[in-house]
């Protein structure tokens, strides 16, 4: 019978697992951990295992799990920047990405937006306070906006789709120039824009894609969003933008150096230092914690697509049921 090791699986979508294994004939592991060596029995008798965004796989792990009999790794998210993929290469290990709900990153990145531009942290923050008194500056309106989208794939696109109800002119970069907007070179982009929206993937060519010199070229006063992936843009040279007024704000979802701090409680720890936390002290600056693609819809498709992926490399059929099922819960 064929298996797959399914890590990082929450009791909301243990169910979502049993069936969609028992319709594609897999037997399943499922774990709540994230793949480690001490988890490594995990995986015997598993040639497929399904990991994370938020799993990180180098080469010592790499080597272990093929030690272990792994040749395809199915990670449930878009991005592969978790993965030491050139290692899983060297080992013979096949390392896939999923597809899944467009439209939950998409919907965050509308309320970003207009967070942003509506001035939202400090509003809502005064209210709290019991200060009703309305802001200094007023906010924008969208269809008086110029709205740059970079990366116009299947997120993007579903961006632009959002954003054509609101009026406002819309521009697009992206290297195939894909998508139904007037497509014009990044820096031209940045320069034209009053929001700047972020769908890349990270890569080595895109890693600091919006580095100090690119942060300079937008426009005075304008806003950046970012749900793409933190590494797209330098940390000092976003702070520095900010501190000195030339962006009027950001809108956060990913942030470059996240890991270790995003999904942890750390309300009662002390930092002052880290990137992260002088973000946070600005008051022009939204933050959310890497959650845009966190919805009921989009953590279900990751989980399918990533099994249908799984039964795909162990050449089995859809919906075929011809073993046994049974799943193991180590949760």
């Amino acid at each position: 019978m064929s298996g797959v090791t399914v890590f990082g699986c929450r009791p909301d979508v243990l169910g979502v697992v049993e069936r969609e294994a028992l319709r594609l004939g897999l037997s399943a592991t499922v774990t709540a951990g994230a793949p480690s060596l001490h988890l490594l029995e995990l995986v015997a008798g598993n040639r497929c295992i399904s990991i994370g965004h938020d799993c990180v796989v180098g080469p010592e792990l790499l080597a272990a799990l093929r030690a272990s009999g792994v040749t395809y790794v199915s990670t449930r998210s878009a991005g592969t920047d978790h993965i030491d993929v050139l290692d899983a290469r060297h080992h013979g290990i096949v390392v896939e990405n999923v597809e899944y709900s467009a439209d939950s990153v998409a919907d965050h990145t509308l309320m970003l937006i207009l967070m942003a531009v509506r001035h939202a942290r400090t509003t809502v923050g005064r209210a709290d306070a019991g200060d009703y008194r309305l802001p200094e500056t007023p906010g924008r309106e969208l269809r008086d906006l110029t709205i740059g989208i970079v990366g116009t794939g299947r997120i993007g696109s579903a961006v632009i789709d959002r954003l054509r109800g609101f009026g406002c002119r819309l521009l697009g970069h992206d290297r195939s120039a894909s998508g139904s907007v007037p497509h014009v070179p990044l820096d031209e982009l940045l320069r034209e824009s009053d929001v700047v929206t972020l769908h890349t993937p990270l890569t080595i060519d895109t890693h600091h894609l919006l580095d100090r010199s690119r942060l300079a070229l937008m426009k005075p006063g304008a806003f950046l969003v970012n749900t793409g992936r933190g590494a797209l843009v330098e940390n000092e040279a976003l702070i520095a933008a900010l501190e000195t007024g030339h962006l009027a704000g950001a809108a956060l979802d990913v942030i470059e150096g996240e890991r270790g701090t995003f999904y942890a409680d750390c309300s009662g720890v002390r930092d002052d230092q880290s990137a992260i936390a002088r973000l946070q002290r600005l008051p022009n600056v939204v933050i959310t914690p890497h959650v845009a693609f966190y919805t009921d819809r989009a953590l279900a498709e990751m989980f399918v697509t990533s099994l249908r992926n799984c039964a795909r490399f162990e050449g089995r059929r859809y919906g075929s049921n011809e073993d046994r099922h049974r799943v193991r819960g180590v949760l």
